[in-house]
């Protein structure tokens, strides 16, 4: 069954003509260079409205020995020029040898950028518990969507990464270079395959980490393998608490410590007196509030856990995450369409046959994003077809339950020549400083050579 009923917009790969000479060029703060182009509002309609792309260039430290041009989209979707104020470190290795350049997407930032009068609601609770429940998020987030496309203006419908993979093939025109060198993170995955597929031709190496496949229209198929990564870092943590002393719950059968906490918060919820004397915490809260993918959060997961099935679920009132810029999720759903509340449930029925104890909690983050977002044109999940695209260098983290490892074999093996490293780690393996997996990024990016067959990386030291 396909993720939702799509329409898939046509091959348009014709670009434009776009202006941004070296002279465009500003100083911009902070060692950066600043600089924006024209390109049109739909390019599938290049004769109409122009928009602007921002665009800002980290100067390679050599000018006279550097190698060429690098983008980076780090994920979100959102803006990505101020990160590139804040995170100028995370780029200082790629610019031993490359200009590096970042673009905020059309909408955000320094481009075109659309303020949604209200913000997106923000869903404390994102396991829906109830038809009812979801149904009153889903209205919200409607009102937000239809008012957030008015303000948009000639960009509304215009918001999904086949329009934003011809802003990059804008970009690599604008800059003079001849083929795009790309890096690409979570969602900058989407783009990169998304350019691939549109221009794969002009793609010189191509680098994506944390990959978010793009390519499977089937949500059956998509959602197990974030469901089993999930289950399989609850199993890390029990495994963890039955070896180390200093969990709550070492001596005990951890596994069945968290069933019976949930059974008992769905039979009646777990009261929580540090929250208020009248607040009670549900199966379905603790479900969306209890992370097991970092091992730095599990001494205090542990503990909340003993003190609920002790009756004190305290610890599952907390709140943590902030709501997603206005935007993204406008974005993330036009390329991941997401299906409703019935087909849900039953996904989530099916989930709870292989991964029983947390899993299945994977149908519900998309539908915090995309219930009842009105609709717009889409580029959704589909095959690939990318003739004449060189090997391309994917890796994803073995423990990533975000972007699953298994996305990442996927892509790999949909992409002709393309290499995946596997390398035990989380989300965003380069930008948290993965020493063995930027040392076979670097390699690449700069001569070309892939990881040899076969080679794979360890746990970060």
């Amino acid at each position: 069954m396909n993720i939702v009923a799509s329409f898939v917009i046509g091959a348009v790969t014709a670009v434009a003509p776009v202006t941004a000479t070296p002279s465009l060029w500003q100083d911009c703060g902070d060692g950066l260079q600043c600089a924006q182009i024209q390109v049109p509002a739909d390019w599938a309609r290049q004769s109409g409205h122009k928009v602007t792309i921002g665009v800002a260039k980290l100067p390679a430290q050599d000018q006279a020995t550097k190698k060429g041009v690098l983008l980076v989209n780090t994920g979100g979707p959102g803006e990505q020029i101020t990160l590139l104020h804040q995170w100028k470190k995370a780029f200082a290795d790629l610019t031993q040898w490359f200009d590096v350049v970042i673009f905020d997407p059309r909408g955000f930032g320094k481009s075109s950028a659309i303020n949604c009068p209200i913000p997106a609601p923000f869903a404390t609770e994102w396991v829906f518990p109830s038809r009812s429940a979801y149904d009153a998020y889903a209205a919200k987030n409607r009102t937000f969507g239809k008012a957030c496309a008015k303000e948009a203006g000639e960009l509304s419908g215009n918001l999904n990464s086949w329009q934003i993979a011809h802003d990059m093939e804008a970009i690599r025109k604008a800059l003079g270079q001849a083929k795009l060198t790309y890096l690409g993170n979570s969602h900058g995955t989407v783009l990169g395959q998304a350019y691939a597929e549109l221009f794969p031709r002009k793609v010189s190496r191509m680098y994506l980490d944390s990959v978010v496949d793009h390519t499977t229209p089937d949500l059956g198929e998509w959602l197990p393998r974030r469901a089993k990564a999930l289950e399989a870092n609850f199993k890390r943590f029990a495994a963890w608490c039955e070896t180390t002393a200093t969990c709550a719950l070492h001596g005990k059968n951890p596994v069945a410590v968290w069933d019976e906490v949930m059974a008992t918060a769905r039979r009646e919820p777990i009261p929580a007196p540090e929250a208020g004397a009248d607040v009670s915490i549900s199966d379905t809260q603790i479900a969306s509030r209890a992370f097991f993918t970092h091992e730095a959060t599990w001494e205090r997961l542990a503990a909340g856990l003993a003190r609920a099935q002790a009756g004190d679920a305290s610890f599952f009132a907390k709140v943590e995450g902030i709501p997603d810029p206005n935007l993204s999720r406008v974005i993330l759903c036009a390329d991941l369409p997401y299906p409703g509340y019935d087909r849900l449930v039953k996904l989530e029925k099916s989930l709870r046959r292989d991964t029983p104890h947390i899993g299945w909690r994977a149908v519900w983050p998309m539908a915090n994003h995309c219930a009842g977002l009105p609709p717009t044109r889409t580029y959704p999940p589909h095959t690939i077809k990318a003739p004449g695209l060189p090997p391309v260098l994917i890796a994803n983290g073995e423990y990533d339950d975000n972007t699953p490892a298994a996305d990442g074999r996927k892509l790999a093996a949909a992409l002709p020549g393309a290499h995946y490293l596997k390398a035990v780690g989380g989300h965003a393996l380069y930008f948290s400083g993965h020493p063995c997996v930027r040392e076979h990024v670097h390699r690449y990016l700069t001569t070309g050579e892939l990881p040899p067959r076969g080679a794979s990386c360890g746990p970060a030291k």
